[in-house]
């Protein structure tokens, strides 16, 4: 597979934020060429936490860099979650741990392995990152499966948010990876690995969950109310708890404008049923829905005022928030947050602001089948 040459410096370029720097990738079309040259230019360590690796010719490629870098001496350590990558197995990385490399899998489903835990099947890691040499660092929505990849090399074209980030801070993510190695392995984790901060002391910081202090869903909250001018939200599974739609309407009242971006039509039926179920008591409170036509908006981006961004893999649902593994990066930056936002109103062009008289028009089936989605949400 090769990818059309593209001049990332030109189209995502580098923002530094205190000690840090970070890009916005945008689409597989330049996160996963970024990601492959990372890893090609390990010296190192490669740690990759992905929920779905395909069994297609993005998830091989992937698997044959981590395998040149294996053999070349590199530490390579792969998480990958068994339910998202169900298509794959241990057995398809036979090639990465004959170079050398190591493996493991998430909350395995296979009822006869003695490491299968009925109790632990819901419990899903989520997450999506790369970290290379403690110093580059991936985190966003993108998995490496063909859906990511461009209409023109084969792929579904999926719109998505991938974040770069280089400094101190990659550290942070190379501790979130090494937590979840040591749970799965019990093998030792390396005696230079930082402890995540307690406090929010730096512009450029990680946020994981499930966690007590740092979670995704509490800064959500933390950021939501203390918005003075615009929240801009791009989220492909949009179903705010109470709380979070509580904090938007509150918004709303403060003279606060705020935009939702959602896939059109998702790639998974009830969800999408479940997310517009919600439409009607959004609009009725002031926000803004706006859907995306034509292919699938995976994104879980946030830009709130010209201040604050979030990317990651947290989706605004109860999933993310209670049970599954997630990570986003968090970024305090005007100059980063009016780039990312330039690229939110452009994806916005392309969309359709759903009108609340013409939504109110629906059928009482269509609107049963979303009750009664939205009703078993707890069950997803």
């Amino acid at each position: 597979m090769k990818f059309p040459a593209v001049d990332l410096e030109a189209v995502a370029p580098w923002f530094p934020v205190g000690e840090a720097r970070v890009r916005l990738l945008r689409d597989g079309g330049q996160a996963l060429p970024a990601m492959l040259d990372a890893i090609a230019h390990a010296e190192r360590e490669v740690l990759l936490e992905m929920y779905w690796v395909g069994n297609d010719a993005v998830g091989r490629e992937f698997r044959d860099a981590l395998v040149e870098r294996a053999r070349a001496g590199a530490k390579v350590l792969v998480i990958y979650d068994a339910l998202g990558s169900i298509g794959v197995t241990l057995d398809w990385w036979s090639p990465l741990a004959a170079a050398g490399g190591h493996v493991a899998e998430f909350h395995g489903l296979r009822p006869f392995d003695p490491r299968f835990r009925f109790a632990q099947v819901e419990l899903r890691d989520h997450r999506k990152l790369l970290v290379v040499d403690g110093l580059a660092g991936f985190t966003g929505g993108i998995n490496l499966a063909t859906p990511w990849l461009p209409f023109d090399l084969g792929g579904g074209g999926w719109r998505d948010d991938m974040v770069e980030v280089r400094g101190e801070v990659t550290q942070e993510l190379r501790t979130l990876f090494y937590r979840t190695w040591r749970k799965l392995t019990r093998a030792r984790p390396p005696a230079d690995l930082r402890l995540l901060p307690k406090s929010a002391s730096r512009p450029v910081r990680v946020l994981a969950s499930p966690r007590r202090r740092g979670s995704i869903h509490h800064e959500y909250l933390v950021q939501i109310a203390g918005a003075k001018d615009r929240i801009d939200i791009a989220n492909s599974y949009f179903v705010p708890d109470r709380g979070v739609r509580s904090a938007l309407f509150r918004a709303v009242r403060r003279g606060v404008r705020v935009r939702v971006l959602v896939p059109r039509k998702g790639d998974v039926p009830i969800v999408q049923l479940a997310v517009e179920a919600l439409f009607e008591k959004l609009m009725r409170r002031g926000v803004e829905i706006w859907t995306f036509p034509d292919r699938m908006l995976h994104a879980k981006t946030a830009i709130i005022d010209d201040a604050f961004t979030t990317i990651g893999s947290f989706n605004l649902d109860r999933r993310s928030w209670r049970k599954n593994l997630e990570a986003n990066l968090v970024v305090q930056d005007a100059a980063f947050a009016r780039h990312v936002r330039s690229w939110f109103e452009r994806d916005l062009e392309s969309s359709v602001r759903v009108d609340p008289e013409k939504w109110r028009e629906r059928s009482l089936a269509r609107r049963g089948l979303e009750w009664m989605s939205y009703a078993i949400r707890r069950l997803w």
